[in-house]
């Protein structure tokens, strides 16, 4: 049995994502969910949050530095960008009423998680949670 190895060491924790229109989702994270730019260059933007640990970047879909090239097709498929809120009630009428496309309205699963869903403009399902 190998000796237990110390847990990686971060610093910072990011979600990185292909999608067509980069300003799109940008300004869409920012505008309902409170990111703000880090840094940008052509095809990439970086955003930060000041209550989550993570960073989210978006990269313009076929972005030649994107590595390895056989995965650099567009996100989303199957995935939740998801966020744990104290009143998911009161967020999504915020958002909603902001004119975010509404995915699914809150609901609650038998478990005891509620949930809601916007979509942004380049289709990734941005899902808000609160366990009750």
């Amino acid at each position: 049995m190998r000796p237990r190895e110390a847990p990686l060491k971060t610093t910072a924790t990011a979600l990185s994502l292909n999608v067509p229109d980069v300003a799109a989702s940008a300004s869409f994270a920012k505008e309902h969910f409170g990111f703000t730019e880090a840094m940008s260059d052509d095809g990439f933007v970086s955003l930060a949050h000041p209550h989550a640990a993570l960073n989210l970047i978006f990269l313009r879909t076929g972005l030649g530095t994107f590595k390895p090239a056989s995965i650099a097709g567009p996100a989303g498929q199957g995935m939740l960008i998801v966020f744990v809120v104290e009143d998911l009630d009161a967020e999504f009428a915020r958002i909603a009423a902001a004119g975010a496309q509404v995915v699914t309205e809150p609901e609650t699963e038998p478990w005891g998680e509620r949930f809601c869903q916007f979509a942004d403009p380049n289709g990734l399902i941005w899902q808000l949670v609160q366990w009750v």
